[in-house]
């Protein structure tokens, strides 16, 4: 087992389980049509891994797997049945063999499916998606407002202060000290804020000045939220106002 391999594991084996990671022991074996379905939940929820050889209850300990001894065999078997290449590793630990299985997001837009269910994760079973989950999915494929051009907009109407906080955000994110030397609108254009020289709806909602907003999204609603990671789902503090 490489250095990695054990920091990775180190690391996996003290985060709680949820719908981005899952444990199995499969001592012996482990259905495949199950995997399937597990890969499918994963995938339907943002990606994330399956380890066999592993306890499910914490604390964790690993106990190794005989399952899936072919895993060629078993990576094309599931591109077979999902249409989605999802890589497989083995890692050979002291104490057994294990195997773990990273699962990509779905596509924008796609909810998987497999034996006439798009599956997720609840609670300790999988059970078929929610209409309202699965209304969301597929309206993520629907026109992006947000990149659309506002014809009567101009560079003025974009806060030169917003535009430097922008500039400061992104060279303190990125650390590419090029950006202290771009011109506003390549700054812009480079954020794709500005296509074709048109002034997104992204940029006047992120930069736009009052006057702008009121001009142009008058009938819009502004909300501010504070999270205080990004991992955060709910908010700390949140702030609604209109446009103008």
């Amino acid at each position: 087992m490489t250095k990695s391999d054990e920091e990775n594991l180190a690391l996996w084996l003290g985060t709680k389980e949820d719908e981005h990671l899952e444990f199995k022991e499969a001592k012996e074996r482990f259905d495949f049509e199950l995997l399937v379905k597990y890969c499918v939940a994963l995938a339907n929820e943002g990606g994330g891994r399956i380890i066999l050889g592993v306890t499910d209850k914490r604390p964790r300990k690993v106990v190794g797997t005989k399952a899936f001894q072919n895993l060629e065999r078993t990576k094309a078997g599931l591109l077979e049945r999902l249409h989605l290449r999802i890589a497989v590793e083995e890692i050979h630990h002291e104490l057994g063999r294990i195997i773990v299985l990273e699962v990509p997001p779905r596509p924008i837009g796609m909810a998987l499916q497999y034996k006439g269910a798009y599956w997720m994760r609840g609670g300790e079973d999988l059970v078929p998606m929610t209409p309202d989950m699965l209304k969301r999915i597929f309206e993520e494929s629907g026109p992006d407002f947000s990149a659309e051009i506002c014809r009567q907009a101009q560079l003025d109407d974009l806060s030169v202060e917003g535009i430097e906080r922008l500039r400061t955000i992104w060279l303190k994110r990125s650390g590419n000290t090029a950006l202290q030397e771009l011109s506003p609108i390549q700054l812009l254009e480079d954020a794709e804020l500005i296509i074709d020289g048109g002034i997104t709806y992204a940029a006047l909602i992120l930069l736009g000045t009052r006057k702008a907003l009121g001009k142009f999204l008058a009938q819009a609603e502004i909300i501010h939220e504070y999270r205080s990671s990004e991992a955060s789902i709910s908010y700390q503090q949140r702030i609604v106002s209109a446009a103008a």
